[in-house]
């Protein structure tokens, strides 16, 4: 079965199209187009109608537009509407109205997107399961995945995420989940908001999208899950509480090999033991709120802990990589992704796992930390991991906090944007070593990962 027909995608965008098609998919990209999919011209960073001719050189089923772009046939199947991003959002509305799938929507300061991953890798053993793609979880992202949803789904896995205050809740309503997860609360985006209390009422706020008889899991280890608490009395829910102080979900027991976690702990009464094949305590929180996610929206735990096993961090979130390079072996952490406090805490506590020779960090800055940025940097330097880190190489501004408060043989090379120490890689680390790579997606340290990555023969760790 197609995912739109004609007919079905100008009734739900109100738009009109003079030509017969379907489409199998949907596509904002004509890089990553596949033939057959509807191409969504949306405008954003560049003009998405500029490239329609392309899509359907790349066999594009039709293309959803606002204006007849130039140079098209004359019988070019287009989906003509007022406004594109409008005409996304109505499609994402009645693939959803039209679904009987179980729906999860997850959101948090850390963790979004490895938790949707468990969840996708849980859910599939159970039944037909559509989730979000990497991290499409903004104004167009949630969309774009609700329109993609088939109407086979049986269950659906959408990530959240914000920037400002007030973009969850409009969100959260158009997924119109019947269970919403919120991982964890920290300080990420400080510079929208006073402190991290409007974090996390900004994230409490997904509750608002609920569905009537809708379920709330959320962290209690928190120090603000009281914000969580006060918004869920106040909507009418009763939270599931998962985290090492919960009582419905609660972490008993957490073993970290140098290469697994291996956790206990209680689910609404039942013991329960899970295994994860990547390191990490954060992962094993995860994994418990993904767990209490999933039994919520009704899926078998069993069958949930068993696929948990063959989870893998997504890339750039923690994946271990063996490196055959010319000079020898050494393991290579990419956690290149994204970065703030919480989380760099995390991705240290493994490094300091590590039975590696020597113990190397290549750590750059954090974004969205507001005014007290580089003090937050600065104090980096108070984590027990810190002590375990042999060398720790620094790119951009605000990482010259912590070299500052490093010891001086701790004190690695500092550039100033992550091209710069490309030249340098061969000073950096050296057989047997261990070497984490952590820093905020736009400083830019995913040229690093790469680099290293060419180095040599890539193993799977």
């Amino acid at each position: 079965m197609p995912l739109w027909t004609r007919d079905e995608a100008v009734h739900a965008t109100q738009g009109t199209s003079s030509q017969e098609w379907s489409a199998s998919g949907i596509s904002i990209d004509t890089r990553t187009l596949e033939p057959g999919d509807l191409f969504v011209a949306l405008s954003d960073q560049r003009d998405g109608h500029d490239f329609v001719k392309n899509a359907f050189a790349r066999g594009a089923a039709a293309a959803l537009v606002s204006h007849v772009p130039d140079g098209l046939e004359a019988d070019a199947p287009l989906l003509l509407v007022k406004d594109v991003q409008k005409a996304l959002e109505n499609l994402g509305q009645a693939a959803r109205a039209r679904s009987q799938a179980k729906i999860i929507a997850i959101t948090g300061s850390v963790g979004k997107t490895s938790t949707k991953e468990m969840l996708r890798v849980m859910l599939s053993e159970q039944g037909t399961t559509h989730a979000s793609v990497a991290s499409y979880n903004n104004h167009w992202g949630v969309p774009l995945t609700l329109a993609r949803m088939p109407s086979d789904t049986e269950f659906g896995i959408f990530e959240i995420g914000m920037n400002h205050p007030g973009e969850i809740a409009p969100l959260a309503r158009q997924v119109a989940p019947h269970v919403a997860l919120v991982t964890t609360v920290s300080a990420a985006h400080l510079e929208a908001f006073e402190n991290i209390e409007g974090i996390a009422q900004e994230k409490a706020s997904i509750m608002e999208g609920l569905v009537s008889g809708g379920k709330v899991v959320l962290n209690a280890d928190l120090m603000t899950s009281d914000v969580l608490q006060r918004t869920a009395e106040n909507l009418g829910h009763s939270p599931l509480w998962f985290g090492k102080t919960a009582t419905d979900a609660r972490l008993l027991e957490v073993s970290l090999t140098e290469d697994m976690v291996e956790a206990r702990a209680s689910l609404l009464g039942e013991m329960i033991s899970f295994r994860l094949n990547s390191l990490g305590s954060h992962f094993a929180m995860n994994a418990l709120g993904a767990l209490s996610a999933a039994s919520a929206a009704g899926a078998d735990t069993t069958k949930s802990i068993n696929a948990l096993a063959t989870w893998q961090p997504p890339k750039g979130r923690g994946g271990r990589h063996l490196i055959e390079a010319p000079f020898g072996r050494f393991e290579l952490i990419d956690d290149a992704y994204n970065a703030n406090p919480a989380s760099m805490e995390a991705a240290l506590d493994v490094l300091a796992l590590s039975q590696a020779k020597r113990r190397i960090a290549i750590l750059g800055d954090m974004r969205e930390l507001g005014k007290e940025a580089s003090a937050i940097h600065g104090d980096l330097a108070n984590l027990k991991a810190i002590d375990k880190v042999d060398v720790v190489h620094t790119v951009g501004p605000h990482m010259c906090a912590l070299r500052a408060r490093l010891n001086e043989t701790q004190r690695g090379i500092h550039a100033h944007n992550a091209a710069d120490l490309l030249p340098l890689l061969d000073e950096l680390f050296c057989v047997g070593d261990c070497v984490l790579v952590k820093a905020s997606l736009g400083t830019g340290l995913g040229v690093i990962v790469n680099a290293i990555l060419q180095l040599g023969r890539l193993h799977e760790s």
